[in-house]
This record gives structure tokens, C-alpha cells and sequence, in this order.
């Protein structure tokens, strides 16, 4: 668990906490307030403050999310108002622990006498100790140092976002160390990845068999096959509850940094429409882990820099990775991106709605959101 950056202030009668917590889940936050004690989880972030007064939760407490800045804002009554809290500014101080929370001794023999109970009892010691966990102050690195750093995500305007999370975020992408690994380097590991991992036994089995069920899929109407671009519309409660919640961001871009940008869009949307596919239209639990693997751009943080490097990078992957491994795929999956792509803004921006639910209700593909999709939803709106 990560230690967020945060800051305390105060009135006469509030206590007001800002922690900074970037790239997380904004629907998941848990606190708990128990007197001078404060417990906040979002994943990956933890943070438990020892505070100098007591503070209470009697529903006169607020607390907001800013989802640009990553910044978790609550203000929570004091229990005496009035009440000055001392040492707000010694930071470091308020993270150490309390301590053992009970007189029980640390070791206990748990022999023949009430055994399981023991155990039991054991057990529970061991989840309560774990909120006592030791803390690091969060310091945050220099600009010398975010200058050697890689930058990726939605045109390569972010950097440092793995230097913390990596231990969280190893299974979102397949790069080993993203912040010090260059494009160049990036790009040469995913082309020796899929050499290594590419079975021809596998590719083999599918180019022979399973006919009958590759029928199905080549055969499904998915819901942009009917579509022209007049008829696209964002119609849908969902849809436009998650345009609300994005922010409104603009995005000034030179021309080489925007042809990556589309390129990038064309890589997610073929991979999005190949699970469309291969699930006949309905979303599993294997759905964001098919989207990121094929798109080299989500799994390797690819910047292609041509539509030939994107559709060969695209067809490896495929056949290499997901259970169903046949060019006919491939071909209908390049044809289906045609398609929405000449449908419009509109229809693209709805492939890129489904992605963002997709990537938002998977733990920890969520991140890709903050990386890529919900900039490319913003950006999409404007583009020419």
C-alpha cells in the first residue's frame, strides 16, 4: 500500500483533509473516523493519521473528489468546537501508529486447550495489527529527475505514474519498467514478446478447426454494422451520465503528437471491436483483458507512427494471445473499424464509452482510463 501526499488545515470548528490520490478509483473510498483516529483507503493508497484532537462523524461532515487533480478533499467536524488542534504541520508525526490496540500478549499458546479458538483469536489479531501498518512520507521527485523519466499515455503527456504504482499496476501492462524505458526499447521488447509467446500448435488448431463457431462470429451483427453517420446518436442514459463526469479538458497538440493520437485510437478501436465480436456483443469478465492485450498502445504504451505498423501490430497479437487465433478475424475486425471510423465522431466516441465502462468495472484496468480513455472521450468531441 502506497502513503498518499497530504495536507491538514483547520477552522474554529472543522478539520479539513486534501490527500492527493491520482489514478484511482473514484468510487471506491473508504473512512473511517474513531476520535483522534483517521483511516482513509482508496486502492491503492492508504493513510492513517493519529491526529491532535478528536474529530467526529455526525453528517455534518463533506467531502468531494476532484477526478483531474486527484485530489480527495473532506471536511469533518471537531468534537469541541473551538478546539485548536496542535502540530497539524508535523506531518510525519501524525502517520506513526498508536501502537497495540489490546493488552494481549504478542505470542499465546494455542496447544491442546480450546485450539481452534486460539487460532481463531490469532487471526484476527493479525488483520487488526495490519491497520497499524508502517508509513513513508510521500516525497515528491524534483523536476531533474521527472525530466529523465519516459513519457507515455494519451499523447505522451504523462510521466512518473508507475514510479509509485508499479507493484499495483504490474498486470495492466506488459513493460517492466515504463518510466525508464524508452520507445525504441518498448517497442523492441513487445516484438520479442509476441515472437516468444506466439504457438503454432495453437494458431494450427484454429486455422483447421472450430469452423462452425468462427461462423458465428464472423456472422454476428454488431451494433454499428446498420449505421450511417447521420444515424449515430449518443442516446443512451449511461452514455451520457459518463460525458458529464468527465472533465472538461483541452488539449493543444502539434502535429506529429495528434497523428500518434489517431493512430493510438485506431489500435483501441480494432481491439475493442474484436472482443465485440468474440462475444457475440455482450462484455465478459475476460473483456479487458482481450482489449488491453491486443492494443499494443494499452499494453506496451506502443506509439505507432503509421496505419501499416498499427494493423500489423494488431494482427500478431491476435495471433497470439486470445483464445480465438484466425486471420478471418483479423480481416473482419479491420473492416469494422472502417466502418465506425466512417460513421463518424459519434460512433467512435461510443466504442470509446463502452471501452471506458469495460476498463472501469475491472480492477486494475481502471487505470487505463486515467492514461488513456476518458482523455480520448474528451478529445474525440473536438476533434476534426
Amino acid at each position: 500500500m502506497i502513503t498518499p501526499a497530504f495536507e491538514l488545515s483547520q477552522d474554529s470548528d472543522y478539520l479539513t483533509l486534501v490527500i492527493r490520490v491520482p489514478y484511482t478509483r473514484t468510487s471506491e473510498f473508504d473512512i473511517c473516523i474513531d476520535g483522534s483516529d483517521f483511516k482513509f483507503y482508496a486502492k491503492p493508497y492508504f493513510l492513517r493519521l493519529n491526529l491532535p484532537g478528536r474529530i467526529v462523524q455526525d453528517g455534518r461532515e463533506k467531502a468531494s473528489f476532484d477526478i483531474d487533480k486527484g485530489l480527495f478533499t473532506m471536511r469533518v467536524p471537531k468534537e469541541k468546537a473551538g478546539h485548536h488542534f496542535e502540530g497539524l504541520q508535523m506531518l510525519t508525526s501524525l502517520l506513526a501508529p498508536k501502537g497495540s490496540r489490546s493488552a494481549k500478549a504478542l505470542v499465546e499458546d494455542v496447544g491442546a486447550c480450546g485450539g481452534s479458538e486460539a487460532g481463531q483469536e490469532y487471526e484476527d489479531e493479525e488483520e487488526e495489527f495490519d491497520w497499524q501498518v508502517e508509513q513513508e512520507m510521500y516525497v515528491a521527485p524534483s523536476v531533474e529527475d521527472l525530466q529523465k523519466l519516459q513519457k507515455y499515455g494519451f499523447g505522451n503527456l504523462r510521466t512518473a505514474v508507475f514510479s509509485r504504482l508499479q507493484e499495483e499496476l504490474s498486470d495492466v501492462i506488459d513493460v517492466g519498467d515504463p518510466d525508464n524505458s524508452t520507445p525504441t526499447a518498448r517497442r523492441r521488447d513487445r516484438l520479442d514478446a509476441e515472437t516468444s509467446v506466439f504457438c503454432a500448435d495453437h494458431y494450427l488448431c484454429d486455422l483447421y478447426e472450430g469452423e462452425e463457431m468462427r461462423q458465428v462470429y464472423l456472422n454476428f451483427k454488431p451494433w454499428w454494422s446498420e449505421m450511417r453517420n447521420t444515424q449515430v446518436v449518443i442516446n443512451r442514459n449511461e452514455e451520457k451520465e459518463q460525458m458529464r463526469k468527465f472533465p472538461n479538458r483541452s488539449h493543444l497538440l502539434d502535429p506529429a503528437t495528434r497523428r500518434t493520437i489517431w493512430l493510438g485510437l485506431l489500435d483501441i478501436v480494432l481491439a475493442y471491436v474484436y472482443d465485440v465480436r468474440t462475444t457475440n456483443g455482450e462484455h465478459n469478465v475476460e473483456s479487458a483483458w482481450t482489449i488491453r492485450k491486443l492494443s499494443g498502445t494499452l499494453s506496451w504504451l506502443e506509439t505507432y507512427h503509421s496505419v501499416h505498423e498499427v494493423l500489423v501490430s494488431f494482427g500478431r497479437r491476435v495471433l497470439c494471445y486470445p483464445l480465438h487465433r484466425h486471420f478471418s478475424l483479423i480481416m473482419a475486425a479491420m473492416r469494422d473499424t472502417a466502418h465506425i471510423f466512417q460513421c463518424g465522431k459519434a460512433c467512435v466516441l461510443k466504442c470509446l464509452l463502452a471501452v471506458h465502462k469495460v476498463f472501469r468495472e475491472n480492477e486494475p484496468a481502471y487505470i487505463l482510463n486515467d492514461l488513456y480513455i476518458t482523455d480520448y472521450c474528451v478529445w474525440i468531441q473536438r476533434a476534426k
